[in-house]
């Protein structure tokens, strides 16, 4: 077996089988990290390889060779120099329960994400964004992780809008802030868990804190900084030298809204931060929506034909000839069919003839695309009771082991008619699972629980056993928020 760790430097020593790490900088123990598995490499630029298994490292090489160079300097020219030495990413299994981890010199990112570019490029450069932004300068608290997603999140943005431009990086950030406001309603907008400061009262789980409030409306807020100094460029130089006073440090959000008013005595003396509803501690503190949103203008060119295509789809009388031609899919960016699929999703259940037509026009292009994509559409099936596409469902979760590709589909299955058929799926499936994600799609299937006839979709499927719930599953007081829409990267 190979074994690979969060360091900066590693030996081997053959003759007795032992592998020793060394990590040259002060880093928080969440960042410790060690794999072991059949790991072969290849390099993908002068300081970044790839880690993978024999069978996924070609597509690994083919998606990645080049790009993280180009990232990195990128990254490099608006932040200062890349202090970690290497820059490797080690490709998991499916069954790995978070869609990437920024370790160290290390990045830990789930393999099933190489079916989809530009959900693999956002997550890379997340990633990366992290390298300054949460592993150089660490939140002190959980209480306050925005200061790290939210920093990566905006950092992540100005690399993408440096290397594919600022309409790229609008559409990405349309789809975010829509997920944003469709957690908000699930959630309510009193919800503690949407305040940029959460108090963690005994009992409640920092796995919660890991919802889109965390990653988006720190964004906004630190987008809304941005735009305080009227220039990016400004705004930049300013993270430069907070990276150089902090690094190696943790912090909390007063250390950067301090450094930020002293780096810009102007800003300090126009008392921007007491500027009436937009005040630094209302944006900490403040359930509900971010209190200001990006101008997303420039990325008009990607969403309008996303909005037009909705439009038809939902105007009463449904022309069908209309909706059915007026755009091809197939030549789509991914963030815009999956931002077309949420908006879908939004309003659904939807009458049985759209759902009819849509399945029609879209449900063979939409098999052969990638995993991001296909579960929008079966989240739609689901929602919908559309039964001629469930076995697609069926097939989809014997396949799929994530979590971020499990759980939006169990839920789903669970709210409606479907909960007989999620737990015969379960059922043959369970062992595969991480038993982190076992124990959460046991929880979603044990709220309410109650004996439903069994919905037979393949021939020959035996009737599902209720007993595969454990019982102290069901007894479980504290119980992990819904976060139905929310597929983020750590």
């Amino acid at each position: 077996m190979q074994v690979l760790m969060s360091a900066t430097q590693s030996t081997f020593l053959e003759d007795e089988g032992v592998y020793q790490f060394y990590m040259e900088h002060p880093v928080p123990a969440y960042l410790v990290a060690l794999v072991a598995g059949d790991l072969i490499h290849a390099d993908i630029g002068p300081r970044s390889r790839v880690w993978a298994e024999p069978c996924l490292l070609p597509t690994a090489i083919s998606k990645l060779s080049g790009m993280v160079e180009r990232w990195l300097t990128a990254a490099e020219s608006l932040y200062g120099p890349y202090i970690w030495g290497r820059y490797d990413i080690v490709f998991l299994p499916p069954s790995f329960p978070i869609v990437a981890m920024e370790n160290p010199c290390l990045t830990f990112i789930i393999s099933s994400i190489l079916e989809s570019d530009e959900f693999l490029i956002i997550d890379v450069i997340h990633e990366v964004a992290h390298s300054w932004f949460g592993n150089a300068v660490t939140n002190a608290t959980w209480e306050e992780m925005w200061l790290s997603e939210g920093l990566a999140t905006y950092a992540q943005r100005r690399i993408t809008t440096e290397t594919y431009g600022a309409a790229f990086t609008c559409l990405e950030t349309a789809f975010r802030l829509d997920a944003l406001h469709r957690q908000m309603k699930l959630l309510g907008e009193d919800n503690p868990v949407s305040k940029l400061q959460v108090k963690l009262e005994p009992g409640v789980n920092p796995s919660n804190l890991m919802n889109l409030f965390t990653y988006e409306k720190g964004y906004c807020f630190v987008y809304y900084l941005s735009q305080l100094c009227g220039d990016p460029g400004r705004f930049d130089s300013f993270l430069r030298a907070y990276i150089e006073k902090y690094k190696f440090t943790s912090v909390v959000a007063q250390d950067l809204l301090d450094s930020f008013l002293n780096f810009f005595p102007d800003l300090k003396e126009q008392c921007v931060e007491s500027k009436a509803g937009l005040e630094f501690e209302r944006w900490l503190n403040a359930t509900g929506p971010p209190l200001a949103e990006p101008d997303l203008s420039q990325g008009s060119s990607l969403t309008r034909p996303v909005e037009t295509l909705f439009k038809l789809w939902t105007t009463e009388p449904l022309d069908f000839d209309a909706a059915a031609s007026s755009a091809d899919l197939t030549k789509w960016r991914t963030f815009q069919t999956v931002l077309f699929l949420d908006r879908l999703l939004d309003g659904s259940p939807l009458r049985h003839e759209v759902i009819k037509r849509l399945s029609e026009c879209y449900s063979s292009q939409l098999d052969s695309m990638n995993a991001e994509i296909r579960i929008r559409w079966l989240q739609i099936v689901v929602r919908n009771d559309y039964y001629p596409d469930l076995y697609k469902v069926r097939r989809f979760l014997e396949n799929q082991m994530s979590r971020m590709y499990t759980i939006p589909l169990y839920e789903d299955l669970c709210t409606g008619t479907l909960k007989s058929f999620a737990l015969e799926i379960f059922y043959q499936t369970q062992n595969q699972l991480h038993p982190n994600l076992r124990k959460t799609i046991q929880q979603i299937l044990s709220q309410g629980l109650n004996p439903l006839p069994a919905i037979d979709t393949t021939a020959g499927t035996a009737d599902t056993p209720a007993m595969v719930l454990e019982d102290k599953v069901s007894e479980a007081t504290n119980g992990a928020i819904s976060l139905r829409d929310v597929n983020v990267s750590a």
